[in-house]
């Protein structure tokens, strides 16, 4: 294809899998030439095939946004190929597992470097044609963590948590060249990255509790986790739409979770992880967030 296609340019990093997958596929099928980035090409033959399926392309470049000089050669071609982007999604992450008293400063900056220094990356890369035009959009793929401390899981939350921060600063740095910032909250959805987030380190023994209550929510969600063509949707509507919305919480516990600063104050949220028994500890997460772990 010529870079003198008229259609919208997207891209989404992390395209091989999950919400990424979905989303390449969901743009596409709305009228969108989607580039996708991925680690690999030769292991992107679901994305594929997924694709080709739903009638629609999806232009494929390789590049590992934990790089400087990946992220940097793979827009490079990609630009050349496509001439534009006009909506970049920031979907490239990892999990991590871990309390803070167990979990090596290594591990923070390691996923830290995806999650937040991944997106910096491409959002680097394409936000000067993006001033140049006057317009565009910067879609980040956060997580209802962004909004929650969520037990066990510090070094994904550290890096969600700054990656929202970096969001908001982010929205109104740009709001004077016309390009828009959302922030996506997805809360548990199918997505190979839960299969894949196993690790709990408990190398004290003491915190047993804490990963198990950890997983136990996780068990919950993927028991009524949502698709993630359901988070593509939302995108798509938040790239679309006239309302100018910053944070788009979405999928199981993705609502219910990331508003907890308004049904919940800090004094009751510490008291939570207070609570010895897991039967109480499940009920009264069950009272606050109208979510079933058991």
């Amino acid at each position: 294809m010529s870079n003198s296609d008229q259609r919208p340019v997207s891209v989404v990093t992390g395209a091989n899998s999950g919400i990424g997958r979905a989303t390449s596929i969901h743009l596409a099928k709305q009228g969108h030439r989607v580039a996708g980035t991925v680690r690999s090409i030769a292991k992107a033959e679901k994305l594929q095939t997924m694709a080709a399926d739903a009638g629609v392309e999806v232009e494929l470049f390789e590049l590992d946004v934990a790089d400087d000089d990946s992220v940097r050669v793979g827009f490079a071609e990609l630009l050349a190929v496509t001439g534009r982007v006009d909506h970049l999604v920031n979907n490239a992450g990892i999990g991590g597992n871990a309390v803070a008293e167990e979990c090596p400063p290594q591990m923070y900056l390691d996923v830290m470097n995806v999650n937040l220094g991944g997106a910096v990356r491409c959002l680097q890369a394409v936000l000067p044609q993006m001033r140049e035009r006057g317009s565009g959009t910067v879609v980040n793929i956060s997580s209802v963590a962004g909004r929650i401390a969520a037990i066990a899981q510090s070094p994904y939350v550290a890096s969600k948590w700054a990656f929202e921060g970096l969001s908001e600063g982010l929205a109104q740095e740009l709001a004077p060249f016309g390009i828009r910032v959302v922030i996506i909250e997805p809360g548990v959805t199918k997505s190979a990255i839960f299969a894949k987030n196993i690790d709990a380190p408990n190398s004290t023994g003491a915190y047993d509790a804490h990963y198990r209550r950890m997983f136990q929510f996780y068990m919950a969600g993927m028991a009524n986790a949502t698709d993630p063509f359901e988070v593509a949707q939302v995108i798509h509507t938040a790239i679309t739409t006239d309302e100018h919305r910053l944070r788009w919480p979405v999928s199981w516990g993705g609502a219910e979770l990331a508003e907890l600063h308004d049904r919940i104050d800090d004094s009751d949220w510490i008291a939570m992880g207070a609570i010895e028994e897991d039967e109480e500890y499940y009920q009264r997460f069950h009272d606050v967030f109208g979510l079933d772990l058991r």
